[in-house]
């Protein structure tokens, strides 16, 4: 109040005008024009009295303002939190509908500055607000244990939780692992008890979701990517240690273990679908349990905010399909499971993408299919499609075992029993072929009645190669009469490496 008496005294005394004041005490002439009209206003003059201090000084010139006559209408501060889960609502918008039923009702400030003071008080989890059509997926940390009834092991099964952030209505099912088969099936019965497809994902960076982790690029794994797509539905994982961007569902996976499994914790389930069907009644207790801070419960709050924000569910739903990363071999085929699938030569020793369904297997090189075929579980067999192959290389599908069997046996005995034993020695006699052909061809070069005699040799000594077949031929060794046998040399075990020193005369 030094201040103020100061003012007065330079004003009153002295004669001096505003900025002179200003200046001298070192505020601005606007303050010093509102002291002066409230000393006025109040009717005080100069000299103060002396039993005037400065509480007397303060209540004239500063009065409490006037007690409010009118009682202003509250906001419906629980309708408006339901309101603003819509989108597009605005909080703009919501004062403007409170005006239009309380014309006289609080301006714009005032409401906005209430409505952070409301949301405060419903706690720190809550002051993110959620639009319909949010959901958020996750695993619960605690395992329910199954015991199979045929030999007593124990499996651990997970909890697969989803919530949609509007509403906190909840999902919860026991799956076998977090694999991708079972991340997606999840997913897509998620769905299908929602009654619709959200619009956005929102998962933690498990591998099943997220390929590659990453605060700014995250990479999705390819076929949750393609789950997505088919269902119009984005997915945008949660940055790396900030559970804060899915806080929706640390709360959901917290109240599935106290109000789920903290309840079955006493139970024995001996298969999956026991296990689920136990989990589904109390889901549905905990969906329509109310809340303590607000109105209505779960259940009730899909129903109001998050039915017409879901888009339909499609017709069909999405067939599982896994990918994986392949690189063609020399020989223009690629191996799934244990089967080799043909792709064009052209992509010989590049790298393709594989998408494998239960019924078909397909080859994408840069997004564009390239290959298709039935799938096969017959391992070590091949699918091969001829138009995959260089013309070089397709004149080998025209032959057959008997074919060269019978091309053999028209040069001699003893080839056709070489070619017989050079097919059946392979698991697949597609393998033989071409030293098949590179040794009946050597009848072209040295005669049948060679290649016959070289194929006789060959078989006494257990040598049946193309290779020994055409060393013999070169130096001759077919035109010398075959040893006789030895009792030592009957008891050797048949192998072509195993020739006997008659081989080298």
């Amino acid at each position: 109040m030094r201040r103020i008496k100061e003012v007065l005294r330079l004003h009153f005394e002295l004669k001096r005008n505003k900025h002179q004041i200003a200046l001298s005490i070192g505020i601005s002439p606007t303050t010093v024009g509102g002291y002066v009209d409230r000393a006025a206003a109040a009717g005080l003059s100069y000299p103060l009295p002396p039993e005037m201090d400065d509480v007397a000084l303060e209540r004239l010139m500063f009065p409490p303002p006037p007690p409010v006559t009118q009682v202003r209408a509250e906001p419906d501060w629980p309708a408006v939190y339901t309101a603003m889960k819509h989108k597009g609502m605005t909080l703009t918008l919501a004062w403007q509908e409170y005006k239009s039923i309380h014309p006289d009702g609080y301006q714009l400030s005032w409401f906005c500055a209430a409505w952070r003071q409301y949301v405060g008080r419903l706690g720190v989890t809550l002051r993110q607000q959620h639009q319909a059509g949010e959901c958020y997926v996750d695993y619960c940390g605690p395992t329910v244990p199954v015991i199979d009834a045929a030999t007593g092991e124990i499996r651990r099964a997970q909890i697969f939780v989803g919530v949609l952030g509007a509403s906190n209505y909840t999902y919860a099912e026991a799956t076998w692992s977090q694999t991708i088969p079972d991340w997606i099936g999840a997913h897509s019965r998620m769905f299908t008890f929602f009654g619709g497809v959200p619009d956005m994902l929102v998962p933690d960076n498990l591998k099943s979701g997220v390929k590659r982790a990453s605060y700014y690029d995250p990479e999705l794994n390819p076929t949750y990517r393609e789950f997505a797509a088919y269902y119009g539905v984005a997915v945008l994982p949660a940055r790396p240690r900030k559970p804060r961007d899915k806080a929706r569902v640390e709360v959901a996976v917290q109240i599935v273990e106290r109000w789920i499994l903290a309840r079955l914790r006493n139970r024995q389930f001996f298969t999956l679908a026991e296990l689920n069907a136990a989990i589904a009644p109390l889901l549905d207790d905990m969906n329509r349990r109310p809340f303590r801070k607000l109105p209505g419960c779960r259940r009730a709050l899909f129903d109001q905010v998050e039915v017409s924000a879901l888009k339909p569910l499609p017709a069909i739903a999405y067939e599982f399909a896994e990918w994986k990363y392949a690189r063609v071999n020399i020989d223009c085929h690629i191996e799934v499971d244990g089967h080799y699938y043909s792709v064009p030569y052209r992509l010989l020793r590049q790298q393709i993408d594989v998408r494998m369904t239960a019924n078909i297997v397909e080859v994408f090189h840069r997004g564009k299919r390239v290959a298709s075929h039935v799938r096969s579980y017959v391992r070590g067999r091949h699918s091969t499609v001829t138009e995959h192959l260089p013309a070089q290389h397709q004149q080998y599908l025209d032959w057959s075992p008997d074919r060269l069997i019978r091309w053999a046996q028209r040069i001699g005995e003893a080839t056709g029993i070489v070619i017989e034993r050079m097919l059946a020695a392979r698991k697949h006699p597609t393998q033989a072929y071409r030293s098949c052909l590179g040794i009946l061809r050597l009848g072209k070069a040295y005669s049948d009645a060679r290649l016959e005699c070289a194929c006789r040799r060959a078989l006494s000594f257990n040598a049946m190669s193309y290779r020994s077949i055409e060393s013999m031929l070169k130096t001759g060794m077919d035109q010398k009469p075959l040893p006789a046998a030895t009792p030592a040399q009957a008891s050797l075990p048949l192998h072509e490496n195993v020739r006997g020193p008659a081989y080298y005369h």
